[in-house]
């Protein structure tokens, strides 16, 4: 079942329809199969959103789908449009001097748009992030709005550190304070939830980094901001979920969060930081996603290399730079003792999930929460149908001048399975070959084609387990491990490769074979089946977790010289290098290759 009201959109009723929504994806430039190295997989969408069946994530509210999807809204879409538009025109008339490029640019940017929109199937941010990439090439400008942001940051920088506003952020009277706790440590949690509240009742203060008008502040003007209402709904869900809640639940868990806090502009990010330096303090982990590059006055990566300020408050943060993080590699950089961490989201658009990095999408995927900021992202999360893997919070001004936090719900149905819900399935594998070892027997542990076929899983296991049950019958008081009997519906390659390592370096393996052709052939003849094509001469080296195993055995066998090795010769697991994300399969088995 979809937790979700709105209807999804079924391929296959209707096929003008069906021709207009994969227009859609190819004109956006949103298809996977199209653009292979920009777009994400389904499989990498699948560590973010929720899908279901032939279901396709799209970066846009709703309204925004059915407009282009049915044309019944098409005021809308043109009122969308025009703002685009006007938005790149300003950038023109603000920031190119020269005369003849500025009409060039106004002439070039026309003929674009007029050309992009006649069909009415582009996502306006789409279109934004086309034309936008028009100005800084033919402009040949490094990042349009740096001086803004530099002053921005300037000014918030400036606010947090007066007198003024820390006597205001710190002041207490005990007098108005109901229900008084009475120990020590609930007097620490009630100042916690007050600090917390009034650093995010600040986030609703444009005028902070818009204007000089802090400079003017007195204690009295950041006291009426600091206690400004916070609406929303979901207040108490987030300070539950970051500890600080006012009535904990017998089973609430005061343990630290791995928290993705997905930034915005530029000035009142350093007012999140201001937020996210408090949370470090209180043991969570945040990891701060930034754009790519320059966006508008979104804050990007590139930033802290240019703005003192921004450096200043970066600087206890470890980069995170490669934008291919294996899972390994990320639980390895979440178990350090640190507590700030950055890194780039892969795109220089509004939040767009399609076009983000596998390390983002890992990301996503690893933390205990997520927390958006402003109106763009808020529109992407809440006013979508999707649903997605992770508990979403997002914070933003409200019409009325104040902040709104609110939450959307993960999906019902998603399972994660953390790095510790890992780490103990291994161990209770280990404990199996230990117990197998105590009672004189050999340990076997066998690698094969699992899912290195597309759309075979299945069938692999079948052959496995067919192939395991020979092996039982033939071999005297020999422990065979099969991989395929530990799967469990949730599961990606990335945690099945994550639990295994475990297994496969814990130094009880006596015997490591690899399946071969020969292998395969056995079991189709004990299945009583011919070889179909696909399996015909298919052994070990054509998968890609076996190939990464090789390696890793290889790697244990300068430890524990006594093991042996069987199956097809090591030179020969060179096919398959890496899985595509969330794959059970080498990334070039997935779909199309760029030519």
């Amino acid at each position: 079942m979809n937790d979700n009201p709105h209807p999804i959109y079924t391929l296959g009723q209707d096929p003008v329809k069906d021709a207009r929504y994969s227009a859609f994806f190819l004109e956006n430039h949103l298809d996977h199969n199209a653009y292979p190295d920009e777009v994400a997989s389904p499989e990498q969408i699948g560590f973010m959103v929720h899908l279901e069946g032939n279901d396709r994530y799209y970066p846009c509210a709703e309204r925004m789908f059915n407009a282009i999807m049915t044309g019944c809204d098409r005021d809308y879409l043109i009122s969308r449009y025009n703002q685009v538009f006007a938005r790149i025109m300003e950038i023109i008339n603000e920031k190119i001097t020269s005369q003849y490029q500025r009409e060039y640019l106004k002439a070039l940017i026309c003929m674009k748009f007029e050309h992009e929109t006649r069909d009415f199937i582009m996502i306006p941010s789409r279109l934004e992030k086309r034309l936008f990439k028009i100005i800084h090439n033919h402009a040949f400008m490094i990042d349009t709005y740096l001086e803004d942001k530099k002053k921005r940051n300037s000014r918030v920088a400036r606010c947090l550190k007066s007198p003024e506003f820390k006597s205001a952020v710190n002041s207490i009277d005990i007098s108005k304070m109901k229900n008084l706790p009475d120990t020590l440590s609930k007097v620490r949690e009630e100042l916690e939830r007050v600090e917390l509240r009034r650093l995010i009742a600040l986030t609703a203060s444009e005028e902070i980094w818009e204007t000089d008008a802090a400079e003017r502040f007195t204690i009295e003007d950041y006291e009426r901001i600091l206690n400004s209402p916070i609406g929303g709904g979901a207040k108490s869900d987030l300070f539950e979920f970051l500890g600080v809640n006012a009535v904990k639940a017998a089973d609430s868990s005061s343990e630290s969060k791995k928290i993705l806090w997905i930034a915005n502009e530029s000035g009142e990010f350093l007012v999140d930081m201001a937020i996210i330096r408090y949370l470090t303090r209180l043991g969570h982990k945040v990891i701060v996603a930034l754009k790519e590059g320059p966006f508008f006055k979104k804050v990007s990566f590139d930033d802290m290399f240019e703005d003192s300020n921004l450096r200043e408050f970066l600087a206890t943060s470890l980069i995170i730079r490669d934008n291919r993080l294996t899972k390994n590699e990320l639980i390895d950089i979440l178990r350090r003792d640190q507590h700030l961490f950055l890194m780039p989201d892969g795109t220089r658009e509004d939040m767009n999930l399609l076009m983000t990095s596998t390390a983002f999408a890992r990301v996503f995927k690893e933390v205990d929460g997520i927390i958006t900021r402003g109106p763009d992202q808020k529109r992407r999360i809440f006013d979508s149908r999707f649903t997605f893997t992770q508990d979403i919070f997002n914070i933003s001004k409200n019409e009325d001048g104040t902040v709104d936090i609110n939450l959307k719900r993960k999906h019902s149905m998603v399972i994660h399975f953390s790095h510790k819900d890992l780490e103990e399935k291994a161990d209770a594998i280990i404990e199996k070959m230990r117990a197998a070892k105590n009672n004189g027997m050999s340990v076997m542990f066998y690698s094969g084609i699992v899912g290195s076929i597309p759309g075979k899983i299945d069938e692999a296991i079948k052959i496995m387990a067919t192939f395991i049950d020979y092996l039982n019958n033939h071999l005297l008081n020999t422990f065979i491990i099969n991989p395929s009997r530990y799967y469990e519906p949730g599961m990606d390659a990335d945690d099945l490769m994550y639990m295994w390592e475990i297994v496969q370096r814990s130094g009880c393996i006596d015997i490591w074979r690899f399946q071969t052709s020969e292998d395969i052939a056995t079991a189709f003849e004990i299945i009583g089946e011919k070889i179909p094509p696909e399996w015909s001469g298919k052994d070990a080296t054509y998968s890609t977790g076996c190939t990464k195993e090789m390696a890793i055995a290889e790697d244990v066998l300068k430890k524990h010289p006594e093991m042996q090795i069987i199956g097809p010769p090591k030179e020969k697991f060179m096919r398959r290098k890496e899985y595509g994300v969330g794959m059970m399969h080498d990334r070039r088995l997935g779909g199309r290759t760029k030519p």
